[in-house]
């Protein structure tokens, strides 16, 4: 098995067939050090033991009651309970709070090496495409975990010549926004009368604190928030800033991240720890419309390596979700594609199959669930301002 991209899902991937008889991994990682601070909180519903608590989150619950069958529901829960107890009390440990992206990273990674019988070899390098091809031998898979930018999405369906649009990607961009994040030094509990009543007086720009990652850690709170901001004030900014170059450049902006601020300050008087760090992205939603090689093997074996060794996306290669739900869309994806991997009886075209499908529906999930979460945003946005807010609202 060969995983491109050594992030949090390929390595919870190659961690997963650690433990699987007769799969020998290779890992192939382009970074030396795991230096992402970001904050991230994984979801509990990787831990679930039921099918009732795989189901709890207030605006994922009937999503997933939609989408998936409680025998699909049944079979998840039965792969965690078939994971190593190693790998399973780590994820409960994680998705106990809030914590930085490298320390999931260097957890999984210290695993990993940590034990006995160990069959992941490990190999630096910065892989290409033509060198990820020249990998393949019979009897190989391979598994692209290497990000939004990933190495082989748009080279699964054959047919496309150099320099063609891509036609294996979908994307939904839903916004731009702002990403910020401070310390705060006394314990602060956010909940969405917060999200409003700190608002008050923000009418463009709003600071919207997301609940399950604001944590505090003693007497330290992590707040994580967002600021939607335009097209124009998007291409303008630098991917990554801090509070003080916000305020000069873009004083409109910082103004109401400021009152929000101060909002709490005089609340739960605590202030600010160092200083505010800030980052721009585009909150796009997007999917492979092909998550395997399947599209290639009607060719037949000799027309191409892709035609006859089954090859997987996985993680943000595969899917990509804005307000920070990615990393928990890939390790569930990672589970259930390395227990079907372990079913070493099932025929390469059920396993393409099966996979293509649990993903798909794992799309409609995220797809349903940020678009109200979207939609909500877009709703606080306008509550004060009677006319907008029935603009958006289609009653029926």
């Amino acid at each position: 098995m060969h995983i491109v991209g050594a992030g949090p899902v390929g390595l919870l991937f190659a961690a997963l067939l650690q433990t699987v008889k007769d799969v020998d991994v290779r890992l192939y990682e382009k970074r030396s050090e795991y230096t992402r601070g970001r904050m991230v909180q994984l979801e509990q519903y990787l831990v679930a033991d039921s099918i009732e608590s795989y189901s709890t989150d207030p605006i994922d619950g009937d999503n997933v009651e939609a989408v998936f069958s409680p025998l699909e529901i049944l079979e998840a829960i039965e792969i965690r309970r078939s994971i190593a107890p190693d790998l399973m009390e780590l994820l409960r440990t994680l998705t106990r709070g809030f914590c930085p992206l490298n320390h999931i990273e260097e957890s999984l990674s210290d695993l990993i090496d940590a034990r006995s019988t160990n069959s992941v070899q490990r190999i630096s390098t910065t892989m290409t495409k033509p060198e990820a091809i020249e990998l393949l031998e019979p009897g190989d898979m391979l598994v692209d975990s290497t990000g939004s930018h990933s190495l082989l999405r748009d080279h699964l369906v054959h047919g496309v010549q150099e320099g063609e649009e891509p036609s294996n990607t979908q994307v939904i961009h839903l916004e731009d926004a702002l990403v910020v994040t401070f310390l705060y030094g006394e314990r602060y509990v956010c909940n969405e009368y917060c999200k409003y009543y700190k608002n008050v007086g923000n009418a463009q720009y709003k600071f919207i604190p997301s609940v399950h990652r604001t944590y505090s850690d003693g007497g330290i709170t992590h707040v994580t928030g967002i600021i939607t901001i335009t097209a124009e004030e998007f291409e303008a900014m630098p991917p990554q800033f801090d509070g003080q170059w916000l305020r000069d450049n873009f004083p409109d902006v910082a103004s109401s991240m400021d009152r929000f601020i101060d909002k709490v300050r005089e609340e739960s008087h605590g202030e600010i720890v160092g200083d505010l760090g800030i980052i721009r992205i585009p909150l796009n939603l997007y999917r492979a419309r092909n998550a395997t090689s399947r599209p290639w093997h009607v060719m037949g074996p000799f027309y191409h390596p892709f035609a006859s060794t089954p090859v997987f996306l996985l993680g943000d290669s595969a899917i990509g979700s804005p307000y920070f739900q990615s990393i928990s869309l890939g390790f569930e994806c990672a589970m259930f594609l390395a227990a079907l991997i372990a079913q070493r009886d099932l025929p390469p075209k059920d396993l393409l199959e099966r996979y293509e499908q649990f993903v798909y529906k794992q799309w409609l999930r995220v797809y349903m669930r940020s678009k109200v979460i979207k939609h909500n945003k877009d709703l606080l946005q306008t509550i004060d301002d009677k006319d907008a807010l029935l603009e958006s609202l289609p009653l029926y």
